[in-house]
């Protein structure tokens, strides 16, 4: 079957394709170097949409090929260029007509498409070069790598081949030919290592300096620069020389080192890294058709696999869904908010300040019970700024004018009395946090939103209290509060719609993924994983040697052990909300002896790391009293997902959050739970669990998996 054939296959798959067309116009070079073909990438939208290929774009890309081949060939041009609208290059397969495909056929044509057409770029008579111009990401990158010449912009936000991350290879050339034009070391560092390191993005200079480009110029006049350099290429005045490539051990060490990162990221649960790596291995006798048919194999398997299907929906909660919260009233009811308070000036509360301070740019003021607590937190806040001044992130103007907006007073009437908006973040005790609410109300204005940081605590009953409860909203972050994304805010029982629509429009301001939840105990991520950490820990004290329940839960390929994360929210927390939850529902949450004797010992973990590697603490040992009840890994792992899977039907049922995507995106940007498993209700759902503990499905077949 012809590619044309192919693609238009393929097409009618994919009806609602947003289509990019591949505008050819000729030009003559700088100082008479000659006639030019240039293709120029555009959907017709503006950068907020970015050009995408889907069948119906690749088909129109290889018409362009195809007249730029017969100019070619016929002499009448010296060469082609392919670029993109402004600030954006290509981004990629499109990834909605991916979701469609039912067959092994469907997706393996997709794949061998793409190859077909950027193929025939790579063939042309004439030399061909890449203009890098704006976010190349995926395919976007690869149509560059079949060039022979590649320019990139000072300017370029974001680099990258993603494919790993989301559960696919880099298909159309990029696992065959970046290793080959940049070595393995370093072709492993972007398709595996920046790919399972949350999707790091490349900006322009290290797109240079990795060696993908030839050539950087500034994003001003970056394609008028590119066409007087191109045009030096091509009269002689300029000799591209890349350095060689290291086919020896080098390559294989560097392939060694990938497995190693994705065993430490996945552990073996996602297939996308290994058989990217496998591509890479056997790139290096240089074989790139071999290279482009094992990437046709690998993206139709994969793209027939679940985790891919995961991935996609994963991505699309985060990018999509993340953006237009379920269940938030209507921003129009939202308050300005030009002043902040924080109660409190310890860790998270200094956490809090910066970010506000940094995302609103509005005065902040923190108070706590003594000078020296808030000189420490405003000490905090001003340290963490020099740093961004250090790295260059902000400039001293910058610096100066943030520092003037953070001061600490002890009087809350003196630091609230014109605040728009409070958050306390005191100790996680019902009685104490009741009593600075109280003490806030007396001072701060009748409009200004009261948010608690509470982890586990119930806001309606913080607020019952108060006079006016309706403006007290839960505003729960995660730490390190700078880096994950989400935001749980809660509902009480009398929060106002006004209260609610101003915490949501400061959480957009704040750039946190925001969800709205209802006032249950422990909210979602705490409650879930409460439930997750205590089936394991049940296990452990009934006993189950620790390593093997630590290893049953390795499959799921979560960024850490459980008790690697327990000693990183630390023993005290999770002991603290683990009581909350056993108040609330002692019948599936316990507290658990063990646990509560090492955090009488004030040890901050199970483990010490004195070789480099977690080992059981022999002290830690010594306190554990165990059952004899000794679990398979495959028991523990049935026993602990069936627990988290009855929870979240629970909490579906009690109407905590609107729908099962909620708690996955929860996972995803709160707890740090990967792509691959889609949060984790689809991955219940593949696995059978949600069947053999609910009766049903988490989503609809077809959701986050392959259609039926």
């Amino acid at each position: 079957m012809s590619t044309a054939e192919l693609l238009k296959g393929a097409a009618e798959l994919f009806p609602d394709e947003v289509v990019t067309q591949a505008h050819v116009r000729h030009l003559d070079l700088p100082a008479g170097a000659g006639r030019f073909a240039l293709i120029t990438l555009d959907n017709g939208l503006d950068h907020t949409k970015p050009t995408t290929f889907g069948p119906q774009s690749l088909a129109n890309l290889d018409a362009a090929i195809a007249q730029v081949e017969v100019e070619a060939s016929e002499g009448t041009i010296v060469g082609v260029g392919v670029t993109g609208k402004p600030f954006i290059f290509a981004v990629g397969a499109d990834l909605k007509g991916v979701e469609l495909l039912k067959r092994h056929e469907d997706a393996l044509a997709i794949g061998r498409g793409g190859h077909d057409v950027f193929k025939r770029l790579a063939a042309l008579a004439v030399p061909t070069f890449a203009y890098y111009n704006g976010a190349a990401m995926g395919g976007g990158v690869e149509i560059g790598l079949h060039c022979r010449y590649r320019t990139v912009s000072a300017a370029l936000p974001a680099f990258s081949l993603p494919e790993v991350f989301l559960g696919l290879v880099p298909g159309w050339g990029g696992c065959t030919l970046l290793p080959n034009l940049i070595g393995a070391e370093r072709a492993v560092s972007v398709v595996i290592e920046n790919s399972l390191n949350q999707n790091k993005q490349l900006k322009g200079a290290q797109v240079h300096e990795l060696g993908i480009a030839d050539a950087i110029f500034e994003g001003a006049d970056f394609l008028e620069q590119s066409l007087l350099w191109t045009a030096s290429v091509l009269k002689g005045e300029l000799e591209i020389v890349r350095p060689a490539v290291d086919r020896g051990e080098a390559w294989d060490q560097a392939v060694a080192r990938g497995r190693a990162f994705a065993d430490s990221k996945v552990h073996g649960a996602a297939p996308a890294a290994y058989r990217a790596l496998d591509i890479i291995a056997a790139a290096k006798d240089g074989d790139l058709q071999a290279g482009f048919d094992a990437e046709d194999r690998a993206l139709a398997d994969l793209i027939m696999g679940g985790e891919l299907r995961a991935g996609i929906y994963a991505f699309d909660l985060v990018q999509r869904r993340a953006k237009r919260p379920a269940g938030a009233p209507d921003k129009s009811l939202a308050r300005p908010v030009t002043k902040v308070g924080v109660v409190g000036a310890g860790l998270m509360a200094s956490q809090l300040a910066l970010l506000f301070l940094r995302r609103l740019e509005v005065p902040v003021v923190l108070t706590d019970i003594d000078q020296e607590r808030i000189d420490k937190g405003v000490g905090y806040v001003h340290g963490e700024i020099d740093k961004l001044l250090l790295k260059s992130r902000i400039n001293q103007d910058k610096a100066n004018r943030l520092k003037a907006l953070v001061s600490g007073v002890l009087d809350k009437a003196e630091g609230f009395a014109d605040a728009d908006f409070v958050i306390e973040a005191v100790f996680e005790e019902m009685g104490i946090k009741q009593q600075v609410f109280a003490e806030v109300e007396a001072v701060a204005p009748a409009h200004a939103i009261l948010a608690t940081n509470t982890s586990s605590l119930s806001v309606s009953e913080m607020a019952s209290k108060l006079k006016h409860p309706e403006r007290v909203v839960g505003f729960h972050f995660f730490n390190p509060v700078a880096i994950l994304p989400l935001l749980e805010i809660v509902r009480g029982e009398r929060t106002d719609d006004a209260a609610l629509a101003t915490a949501f429009g400061v959480a957009k301001k704040l750039r946190k993924s925001a969800v709205l939840v209802k006032d249950a105990p422990a909210f979602v991520v705490n409650r879930i994983l409460t439930r997750f950490m205590g089936e394991i820990q049940n296990v452990i004290d009934e006993g189950t040697p620790v390593a093997v329940a630590e290893r049953a839960v390795e499959p799921l390929g979560l960024p850490m052990s459980p008790l690697v994360l327990l000693e990183l929210v630390g023993p005290a927390i999770g002991l603290h909300v683990s009581e909350t939850l056993h108040r609330a529902f002692p019948d599936r949450f316990t507290v658990s002896e063990n646990l509560a004797a090492v955090v009488k010992a004030g040890k901050r973990g199970f483990y010490v790391y004195d070789s480099g590697a977690p080992e059981l603490d022999p002290e830690v040992a010594a306190l554990l009293k165990q059952g004899d009840t000794i679990l398979t890994e495959e028991q523990t792992r049935e026993r602990v997902l069936d627990a988290v899977a009855q929870e979240i039907g629970l909490m579906l049922a009690e109407g905590v959050v609107a729908e099962a995507q909620d708690i996955d995106l929860c996972l995803l940007t709160g707890a740090g739970w990967p792509f691959h498993l889609g949060g984790i209700t689809p991955y219940l759902d593949r696995e059978g669990v949600s069947e053999r503990v609910n009766g049903k499905r988490f989503l609809a077949p077809g959701v986050a998996s392959v259609p039926a």
